[in-house]
């Protein structure tokens, strides 16, 4: 990983990416099917992982995402969004009713990289992934503002989050990989 993450969008491209979050969710409520809509710019085409996380009323509501960029990055935005709002199996599918109570938060992925020395990792810069075996889990670098974790904190529930003891991250045999995130 490159020491700073310099993806970085534009207002407009922001304001493409919820609106494309909006749209698709309509559509799915609405049992519509439409293609897409093009991207702003060129920028948003390029391969990225991303998140979409929805909230309501301050707490979460469905979160979902790639890891890894699989193709455009506005197309992954219009299907994770789908998947935050209708597959995330901790929620029941968004309802009609809801729809206008949900908060929409998007992050895009740098690319993934092993971690080189747990003390490089900044709260609120990197997000965490912990793998052991089939055991995988990942935390977004906000999720460690948000709980006002400290480092050890922070790796402690990633491994949780795979499903790990706490103390996993220091486990030869447990793989931590960070990334950055461009949040909004």
């Amino acid at each position: 990983m490159s020491e700073n993450f310099t993806f970085a969008l534009t207002q407009e491209e922001k304001d493409y990416l919820k609106s494309l979050v909006h749209k698709s969710i309509m559509c799915r409520l609405n049992k519509q099917e439409e293609p897409t809509p093009e991207p702003v710019t060129e920028h948003l085409r390029e391969n990225y992982g991303a998140f979409v996380t929805l909230n309501k009323g301050g707490h979460l509501r469905g979160c979902i995402g790639n890891v890894q960029g699989t193709g455009p990055l506005y197309k992954t935005i219009w299907k994770m969004a789908r998947a935050a709002a209708f597959e995330d199996p901790r929620f029941p599918p968004l309802s009609m009713e809801e729809f206008g109570e949900i908060e929409i938060e998007i992050s895009i992925l740098s690319p993934i990289s092993l971690c080189p020395d747990t003390d490089k990792i900044k709260i609120g810069r990197h997000g965490l992934i912990m793998q052991r075996g089939q055991q995988t889990g990942l935390l977004l670098p906000q999720v460690a503002v948000d709980w006002k974790w400290d480092r050890e904190q922070f790796l402690a529930q990633t491994c949780q989050k795979a499903g790990m003891e706490p103390d996993a991250w220091q486990d030869p045999a447990t793989n931590i990989f960070w990334f950055e995130a461009e949040v909004f």
